[in-house]
């Protein structure tokens, strides 16, 4: 129950303050807008960019966090995917897009305070880890997938180029890859830039978190239940229980093992419906999913925060 009302609660508060403020027309939907710009587009960006600038690459960047992760994901996307089709009789682009939403957890926004309520600024190292390849591997996972399904003209070059298009013009990248400049270069940064970086970032998870309530107003629970049911299961109990046997299988540090399994536990991002919407495939399913999963995480997060040593 401490784990509940300490490291859980206050971060979902924020949420339902944003939520319950849009909703009553206390905060407009222009100002979401332009609130989840700031933190996604500028806020997010510089404090990816100071914690992979002074992250300890060699210890943090090994193959075990990496593969517990990343193969844990993957499994659930293909799971999720095989089921939309078979059980569930969507065409493929719909299907892809289902088993995208289990692919891209919420890895910051609700990752990185939940960690951080619950061992500590220190153990978030893995999880900057993580989320560093996050959106480059997810959006190279799911495009290449949906340009299959679709069965779209134009051969490998323009995979090569959407792909490129998708990642590279993403300002959370932007900001990860300065933060890898300045980390292999050793570049020194005056002290009057990482002041205002600092107070940059003191502002990013709180505003981004009520923002994410905020959003979540929009998406309105419509029909498609049982799939988003499936999307809920494998995102918040199937997905982290691979990656709690695959963590202990490489025998991960406790840190390492914690950050892995927190992040994999996440409700799915937002991501995943701009990837439905860049697509038009499934966009209901990935809009509920959101919403629903952000919601069913809270009792999840708690019993995986109840058995994590």
């Amino acid at each position: 129950m401490q784990a509940l009302l300490e490291v859980i609660l206050p971060v979902f508060i924020v949420i339902g303050f944003g939520y319950l403020s849009v909703w009553r027309k206390w905060f407009s939907d222009a100002g979401v807008d332009a609130l989840m710009r700031f933190t996604q587009g500028f806020a997010i960006p510089c404090l990816l960019f100071r914690a992979i600038a002074n992250l300890d690459l060699q210890t943090y960047f090994n193959p075990p966090i990496l593969i517990s992760y990343y193969l844990a994901a993957t499994i659930g996307f293909l799971l999720a995917m095989t089921l939309a089709r078979t059980v569930f009789g969507r065409a493929w682009p719909d299907s892809v897009a289902i088993g995208f939403v289990c692919l891209f957890s919420n890895s910051v926004l609700l990752g990185l305070p939940i960690t951080e309520r619950a061992f500590g600024e220190a153990a978030l190292a893995a999880n900057y880890a993580i989320v560093a390849i996050n959106a480059p591997y997810c959006y190279i996972v799911g495009i290449a997938a949906m340009e299959v399904a679709r069965n779209a003209g134009g051969g490998i070059a323009a995979t090569g180029k959407r792909i490129f298009n998708a990642i590279f013009h993403n300002s959370l990248i932007i900001g990860i890859g300065l933060g890898f400049f300045v980390n292999l270069t050793g570049l020194p940064l005056p002290g009057v830039l990482t002041d205002a970086i600092d107070m940059m970032i003191r502002a990013a998870i709180p505003a981004a978190l009520f923002g994410l309530g905020g959003v979540l107003v929009r998406y309105r629970p419509e029909g498609d239940l049982k799939t988003i049911l499936m999307v809920c299961f494998v995102s918040l109990i199937i997905t982290p229980a691979v990656t709690w046997g695959l963590a202990q299988a490489l025998d991960l540090s406790r840190d390492a093992f914690r950050s892995a399994l927190l992040t994999s536990a996440m409700a799915p991002g937002i991501n995943s419906y701009l990837f439905a919407n860049m697509y038009g495939a499934a966009r209901r399913v990935a809009a509920s999913s959101v919403l629903f999963g952000t919601a069913l995480s809270i009792p999840t997060i708690w019993l995986w925060l109840l058995i994590l040593p």
